[in-house]
């Protein structure tokens, strides 16, 4: 049978808070973000590893703070000033700035603008400050002050309501039996989960098929 040529197009993830399933491994996080207001220090550091939920999680904090959400590669680009004209502002990566002494202290200065303004500061990062390696011992001190939500490893549970919500992001329906053949084979890992999911979307799509076991089957064989 002729396989379809599959083409790469871009698609939009749902990313509101209705999106977000809560279970044991993340219900002490969401309650966490909702109760913003309530931070001490107005500051927070949300720490997980990569595809734990940490952007869709800081998604729905800036949609409920009216934040300005940017990542902490590009800090350097914006003026503290520009960024505190909100009630919340909201920075990714903020470990991966360890080592650049002008994101450091572009990070540094927006962290005591923020705290001037009275502006709550979300940071998100795959893990705590201490362990960051930060050169600039005045930032070092800032962010360990900070508060800490932690996203554990998902359960049963919150990789079966991912996989569905991944799947129902690029328009495709996955049977029971297609859930049930994954779990038990695929490490606890959120970005696993989305690396399975596009490549079960491009193979479904290349054989013009429902996705389906064999093709699960297929790929975890690769």
């Amino acid at each position: 049978m002729a396989r379809q040529l599959v083409l790469d197009l871009p698609f939009r993830a749902a990313m509101g808070r209705s999106d977000f399933f809560v279970s044991d491994a993340n219900a002490a996080a969401v309650a966490g973000i909702e109760a913003w207001r309530d931070w001490p220090l107005s500051k927070m550091i949300l720490v997980g590893p990569a595809g734990s939920g940490k952007t869709h999680l800081a998604q729905v904090f800036c949609a409920q703070s009216d934040a300005r959400l940017i990542t902490a590669d590009d800090i350097g680009a914006y003026s503290p000033t520009d960024l505190c004209d909100r009630p919340a502002i909201a920075i990714e990566d903020a470990d991966r700035i360890a080592g650049d002494p002008a994101r450091e202290e572009a990070l540094f200065h927006l962290h005591n603008a923020a705290a001037e303004g009275r502006v709550a500061l979300l940071v998100t990062a795959r893990t705590p400050p201490v362990r960051w390696g930060l050169g600039l011992a005045d930032l070092d001190s800032r962010m360990q002050q900070a508060g800490q939500l932690t996203l554990t490893a998902p359960d049963d549970r919150l990789m079966a309501a991912v996989l569905v919500k991944l799947a129902a992001d690029r328009q495709m329906a996955l049977r029971p039996a297609v859930l049930q053949y994954i779990l038990p084979r695929i490490d606890r890992s959120l970005a696993q989960l989305h690396d399975l999911v596009v490549a079960l979307d491009a193979e479904a799509l290349a054989a013009k098929e429902t996705p389906a076991v064999r093709h699960v089957r297929a790929i975890l064989a690769r």
